[in-house]
């Protein structure tokens, strides 16, 4: 069964860091563009960033560039985002997703097979 699993999620106060897993099952991820998406309540899901197969090419949303950094380590099969003066406003469900690439490079379409996420919660 081919499967993506989020770790890494937890409670962090404003300014604090968290490392987020998206680990692969069933699979291998080196032939395949990742990208991380967050879903906050009351909200629709938004793509937070992207990375495609090389670990070349890499795209960020706006609110999180200069914080957030993805990488992969296609050894582990394992891509993570890491996640840097974290706001109030980054709380969400957190979920990795194989997306679409065109050309070489990675983008936030993803192909619509969610595992179950893993909260992310900045609260004093």
């Amino acid at each position: 069964q081919l499967q993506l699993v989020e770790s890494g999620g937890g409670l962090v106060q404003p300014g604090g860091s968290l490392r987020l897993s998206c680990a692969a099952s069933g699979f291998t991820l080196d032939q395949y563009s990742i990208g991380w998406f967050r879903q906050a309540p009351g909200k629709e899901r938004e793509g937070v960033s992207c990375i495609n197969r090389s670990g070349g090419y890499i795209k960020y949303t706006d609110s999180v560039k200069g914080r957030f950094t993805i990488s992969r380590d296609n050894a582990k099969n394992t891509v993570y985002l890491q996640m840097n003066s974290l706001k109030p406003e980054d709380t969400a469900v957190y979920y990795c997703a194989l997306v679409k690439t065109v050309l070489t490079m990675c983008t936030m379409i993803p192909n619509d097979s969610w595992g179950q996420g893993t909260q992310v919660t900045v609260s004093s």
